[in-house]
């Protein structure tokens, strides 16, 4: 399982990559937000996917087969303090395949 998240910053990709993963049959669920709000703000998205990440990974599974969370948002910073406060999360930000691919590697992100 996918989860996602963004804010009023990130809703557009977000949008865009919920196509990408129905085109490529991956699982995924939105945990908002569901419409594009200017007011809306990041923490209670980070929250939802990180906890939501946290207790997938509660039961074991090979890390390929675990489930993941994708936070989308205009600068990162937030996002990623939020969602590292709930505990077994670790998220990074990430701006191409090089710097995801070491996050996953070297930091079990």
């Amino acid at each position: 399982m996918i989860y996602l998240g963004s804010d009023h910053g990130g809703f557009t990709l977000k949008e865009k990559v919920k196509v990408w993963l129905k085109e490529w049959n991956l699982q995924f669920e939105d945990c908002g937000a569901v419409t594009l709000d200017p007011e809306d703000d990041y923490p209670q998205f980070a929250i939802a996917v990180a906890e939501k990440v946290a207790v997938d990974w509660e039961i074991p599974h090979p890390w390929a087969e675990q489930s993941k969370g994708i936070l989308f948002c205009r600068s990162s910073g937030g996002v990623v303090i939020t969602a590292n406060k709930v505990p077994k999360v670790r998220a990074v930000a990430a701006w191409d395949e090089k710097s995801a691919g070491h996050a996953r590697k070297h930091n079990n992100a």
